[in-house]
């Protein structure tokens, strides 16, 4: 199969250039200056005429919730909705039911991937305070890396001894993704929260529970850890300007993510949408918010994900005690970070920097997350100047909501290919299709 995409505005590597592109099966095998068209016989023709082109999308953070939460989401619709994002790829997060702590249940969700995705997936390995052994024999070419709770977790996911922290420190060949927030500056401040506003506060007070401090504790304990052992650390969902002190462009051992929750929210926005903007940790300020753009466009920010984690909107009902914490976000990521571009917070180079060249670069993803000749033809599609409007009728995730129900973005996903293979088109995902697993470090 040979595929040609002509007349594209190709956005990679810190340049912006018209050519055109000829995939043959599932690679990339050249790319055309514009006056230098390929002369083989091609099966499909995609014209790009006006439209700019980018490598897949790699969403470092998601929560696709299977096995055991699939009333929320499962993989089969999220990768859907992912793959109308413009997301070719993901990394799951290992706290479903059953946790992906071993061997079995990283096995079996691999398994899952295969038969239900129809983009590329990997299984972060979490780790618990007792499960050393299994981190040191997992499959490094086939795990994005290690997944750290450095705060509230569900079951026993919580990682607070400080020798088990060592441990996980010291696993050699694999980053460490770590969720950093400090359970004891969030217990004590639920129970003050409880004793003056009752036992559901309301969500207006969630930054104040999930605080600066706790982030700050935590966040600050992972770094100083990771120095001290030599470690490869990722901290996700930074939410604090304070926390990004710890954080210099171009580090080669930490680095830090920024996800959609705090990149386009603020405490300002909790009056309107309450719970459905609660997540953990907190959205804070707007001067947290606006810090975390300037870092996302100074480097301090390495990676843009989204930490996709969908609820019932039932499930998100109550205050800060009760409701969920989570959103689904991985539809509309891509859009949305573009109107950062039209706004003037980042170039279009940087978005391809935050969102697909740096997770491949930090995890070590083998021929992707760039438009280069002999790698993997994960591509997508966007046009500009070409305004429309989040509703729940085009929501695929199956939750049936979005944060950014109502909000207009000014660029479409067009098309998206994953693997050569043309996944979406024209506002639909062709179901038959499925992604591969994603190898890393070869």
């Amino acid at each position: 199969m040979r595929v040609l995409i002509k007349n594209a505005s190709i956005v990679n590597e810190g340049y912006i250039r018209q050519a055109s592109l000829l995939i043959e099966d599932d690679i990339i095998k050249k790319i055309c200056e514009e006056d230098k068209m390929p002369v083989e016989s091609v099966d499909e023709v995609t014209d790009a005429t006006g439209c700019y082109v980018f490598p897949g999308v790699i969403d470092d953070h998601v929560h696709f919730r299977e096995p055991g939460m699939t009333d929320k989401a499962d993989i089969a619709t999220e990768s859907r909705a992912a793959a109308a994002g413009g997301v070719t790829s993901y990394f799951d997060m290992p706290n479903t039911v059953p946790q992906t702590t071993t061997i079995e249940a990283w096995r079996d969700k691999m398994n899952r991937g295969a038969k239900e995705s129809v983009v590329n997936y990997a299984f972060f390995i979490g780790a618990t305070n007792d499960n050393a052994e299994t981190l040191n024999v997992i499959d490094r070419n086939a795990v994005p890396g290690i997944k750290l709770f450095m705060g509230s977790s569900t079951g026993n996911m919580l990682v607070d001894r400080k020798e088990a922290l060592e441990r996980v420190f010291s696993i050699p060949g694999l980053p460490v993704m770590a969720h950093c927030e400090d359970t004891a500056v969030i217990n004590a401040n639920m129970q003050a929260a409880k004793e003056k506003y009752g036992d559901d506060p309301d969500v207006v007070h969630h930054p104040e529970i999930r605080s600066e401090e706790a982030c700050w504790l935590s966040t600050s304990l992972a770094v100083q850890l990771a120095r001290k052992c030599g470690a490869r650390l990722h901290v996700a969902h930074v939410s604090t300007a304070r926390e990004l002190t710890l954080f210099s462009p171009n580090d080669p051992l930490i680095t830090a993510e920024a996800t959609s929750a705090h990149i386009f929210f603020s405490d300002k926005d909790y009056p309107i949408l309450g719970t459905r903007i609660k997540v953990n940790p907190a959205i804070k300020t707007q001067a947290d918010r606006d810090e975390i753009r300037r870092a996302m466009a100074d480097g301090r920010i390495s990676v843009v994900g989204t930490d996709h984690a969908p609820h019932l909107l039932a499930q998100k009902q109550g205050g800060c005690a009760k409701a969920a914490s989570g959103m689904p976000m991985v539809q509309f990521s891509l859009p949305a970070m573009l109107s950062l571009v039209d706004e003037g917070v980042l170039s279009l180079t940087r978005v391809v920097e935050l969102m697909c060249h740096n997770p491949a670069r930090i995890f070590e993803v083998s021929r992707r997350g760039f438009i280069r000749e002999g790698y993997k033809a994960d591509l997508v599609m966007l046009r500009p100047k070409s305004p429309w409007t989040v509703t729940s009728e085009c929501v695929l995730s199956k939750c049936g909501w979005s944060p950014m129900d109502g909000s207009t973005f000014n660029w479409r996903v067009e098309r998206t290919w994953c693997n050569g293979r043309m996944v979406y088109a024209d506002g639909r995902v062709d179901e038959s299709l499925r992604g591969e697993a994603i190898r890393f470090r070869e």
